[in-house]
Order: structure tokens, then sequence, then C-alpha cells
């Protein structure tokens, strides 16, 4: 975000025991690691970690991150290159590009959202990124290039893209190892724009869209994923999304991608990371929670995100989540839901694993037909193979939450908020105790999302 513009329960059984709350100074020892979304995070030398409106790349088995050094807050500092083999614990490294004399390096400027891809022909890195001055008029984009990862980098310069003035951007590379460049054009809105073979310059429009701004990009079983926000200033927003299976489109419409009126978990997006191994492909979620009074205190927030290849995004938060670099393998926490008003547990009628066992609210027993584990495929799964789900595909108000055989579909989807509720995503209903009662047996079902204390969930 340019600075003209503007941000369960306990640790996870399965990670290993000394996992801290934030990014520590050593290498844990075991595969699968804790993430803290929303909290401080150091590097390994106890430093805080210099990674604002990031872009990530893996080399080999190693992650290389660069990211805005807000030391001297909204003014460039630095971008700094961290490395790691867990996603977790990061090392700084040389930084990627550092103060200059004067140009559009020299302090006092403005040097946000740096991002990196690899050029297999050149044998380059090339790093793209937002230069302007502090009154935010200059509006172009710079360009960097390494022949190793962190650099550091030989600032090339900035343009004006094809000609247009540009802001927050991002970047991509397709499989057949074409580029493009995804920037807000404040003239016009946000552009796609494919780069020449050396990755360097804009050679063509791909397509336009709304006025947004920080874009990333993913592409899922043939279809791109395009995630960005509104401009609101510092301020969060309710960051939305858009799909095609080509770049040049049709494009969907836009929508959320996470609860609405939760402001993305209040965080922006800045970055999609794929993460590959024997477990498949998983991908994180990666924004900055932007401290408008102090850049330098902005927390990163990152969470695994439902992308498939139908054309669903859906984010949940996690307070505390695994990931393991090796295998791809994310590990979230299953446990009861508890009704905030009733003090109830959703309940599976009967402990009955048939297909079409309604739930309901039931004292609180610890049972296995009380215990909901969530997905990365936004699933929040009972008994193991039984989904949640809402009956017959319905998304009318009023509609029975029962428990299925697990089929993808988005009725058996569920967006988990941090104020808790809980959000069908083909409905986009709430998760709703009927007419607020909270006797033991009554129903629940999905209901138009009201804040209510009936629609409100604590995870345990």
């Amino acid at each position: 975000m340019h600075s003209r513009f503007g941000r369960l329960a306990a640790t996870l059984a399965a990670l290993a025991v000394g996992l801290s709350a934030v990014m520590t100074p050593h290498v844990a020892a075991a595969a699968t690691v804790a993430v803290n979304p929303g909290t401080r995070w150091t590097d390994t030398a106890g430093n805080t970690l210099q990674a604002h409106g990031v872009g990530i790349f893996m080399v080999g088995s190693v992650y290389y991150m660069v990211g805005e050094d807000k030391s001297a807050g909204s003014t460039f500092t630095a971008v700094a290159c961290y490395s790691s083999t867990d996603l977790v614990h990061w090392t700084r490294q040389a930084d990627a590009l550092s103060r200059q004399a004067s140009g559009d390096l020299a302090a006092g400027r403005i040097v946000e959202r740096p991002k990196v891809i690899f050029n297999n022909a050149t044998g380059r890195y090339v790093m793209w990124m937002h230069i302007d001055n502090t009154s935010y008029n200059d509006q172009r984009a710079g360009v960097a290039v390494s022949s190793t990862p962190c650099g550091p980098y030989t600032y090339l310069g900035a343009t004006r893209p094809l000609g247009h003035p540009s802001r927050d951007l991002g970047l991509f590379k397709d499989d057949d190892g074409t580029a493009y460049l995804i920037h807000e054009d404040p003239a016009v809105g946000m552009r796609i724009e494919r780069l020449t073979a050396d990755y360097t310059s804009a050679q063509s429009t791909v397509a336009t869209f709304p006025s947004l701004e920080s874009p990333a990009m993913a592409k899922v079983a043939g279809r791109y994923f395009l995630l960005t926000s509104h401009l609101t200033g510092w301020a969060t927003n309710d960051n939305v999304y858009a799909t095609a299976t080509s770049l040049a489109g049709p494009w969907s419409g836009f929508s959320n991608f996470a609860v609405a009126g939760t402001r993305t978990y209040d965080s922006q997006v800045s970055f999609l990371l794929p993460v590959t191994g024997s477990a498949g492909t998983n991908y994180v979620y990666i924004g900055d929670r932007w401290n408008p009074s102090n850049l330098n205190a902005s927390v990163p927030v990152w969470l695994p995100i439902t992308l498939t290849g139908s054309g669903t995004a859906a984010l949940s938060w996690h307070s505390s989540w695994g990931i393991d670099a090796g295998t791809g393998g994310v590990t979230l926490t299953a446990g009861r839901l508890t009704g905030t008003q009733s003090g109830r547990c959703l309940d599976i009628t009967g402990s009955s694993q048939a297909n079409g066992t309604a739930a309901v609210l039931w004292d609180c027993g610890g049972g296995v037909n009380q215990t909901f584990a969530p997905t990365t495929a936004g699933e929040l799964r009972v008994y193991g193979s039984k989904c949640l789900q809402a009956r017959g595909q319905g998304t009318g108000a009023g509609t029975t939450v029962d428990i299925s055989d697990c089929t993808g579909g988005n009725h058996q989807k569920w967006m988990l908020a941090n104020d808790g509720t809980v959000v069908g995503v083909q409905s986009r209903l709430c998760l709703d105790a009927n007419g607020q009662a909270t006797a033991n047996g009554t129903k629940v079902q999905i209901w138009t999302c009201n804040g209510g204390a009936n629609q409100k969930w604590t995870r345990t």
C-alpha cells in the first residue's frame, strides 16, 4: 500500500514443543513449524523482520524474501533480503538494494512492494518495485537485476510502463516463462502488462480493471486468481478477487475472499505463495497489517488460503497454524465450536455418522461428534470423512446444516472469521442457532449475518 493511500485456541498439538508465538532466532528441529499471523516476527539474529510489501521466490530448497525495510518509516531505507528453508526462521542477507546518494534510491524517496522473478533465458533475477516521491505524483515502476538471489541488485532505472502511471505492483511468471507486471494505474485502474523477454520492460497491455491496488496472482489448475485491495488509504478493507482461464479474460466479477466486514482480518494482500511437496501444493496468503502512525511497527499476516480450480478463493483466520516447507503440508487445529450465546457446542445429533444427520446445539461433552477439523480445502470435517454442509446445497436463510460425504462442493466450504462468525462460502450466510435459542437440540442453520451472539462461535 503506497503511503499516500493508506493494514484455535491452544498451540498446535501437532507442532514440536518449544515453538514460540513469534519468529525466534533458532531453527526448530521439527519439520512442521508454527506461524502466528498478526504478531511481531524477528529474524534469526533477533531483529525485527523488515519485510513489508514482500515478494518471495524459491531457489532449490531455499526460499528468499525481499521486502521494504521500514526503519525510516515511509521513505526508503533498503530493500531487505532474507533466506529460509522452513518459511518461519529467516536470516537476513546483504540488502538487495541500498540507499544511493541521489536519484530514485536516495533517502527521502519512496520504494515499495519489491517483487522478484527469475529469467531462465538470461540467468538473471529481475526485481520490479514502485518508485515515487513523497507526494506520490512521480508514479513510476523501477527495475533492478542480479545474478544472485539477494544481489546486491543493479538498479536500471524507472519508467511509466507503456506510458502509464504506476503505483502498487506485483509480478507473475506463467508456466511458459512469460512474465507479467500487474500494477495500479491511478488514471485508469489496474493493468496487466506483458513484459519483454528479458523481463525488464513492459511490452503490451493484456487486461485492465477498475481502480484497485496491491495485486497478487496465482495459477491453479489452469485458472488465474487475481487478489487485490480497494483504495482506502492505510486503513484496511475487504480485499477482493477475480478469476479467469486467460489473462486477457474474460474475468469474473470481484468478490470478497475473506468474511465480509473483517477487513481481510485487518490486512492488505501482498503476495500469494505456493508451497509444494509430497503433500501436494498449498497456498499461503501473505498480507500486511499496516500501522499508519509507525510503519516500522506494521506486522505480517500469513494464513493458508483455499484456491480451487473451479474458481473459489476463501480465507479463514487461524491464530496459530503449522507449515512443513518440505512436504507442502499445512496443519490446522481441530476442536469444538461453542456458541457464544448458548455456551453449548455444535453437535452432530446422536453421534450419528449417517449422511443428512442434522447439526444442533448440545452440552459440550468432548465427543468426536463435537470435534471439527478445518482443512486447506475450506471444509469442516467431523469423524474424519464427513463434511459440515448446507443441506441440499441450499443458500437461503433457514437452510439446515447437516453432514454428508465430502465432495468438494462450495456448500461444504466455510470461512472462519477472527470475530467468531462462521460463513458458508457458497451462501455467504452465517452459521446460526435458530431463533437465538440456547436449549439442547436447537437447530443449527445458515442465516443472514447480523452480528448476533447466536452467530458467534468460540474455537476450543
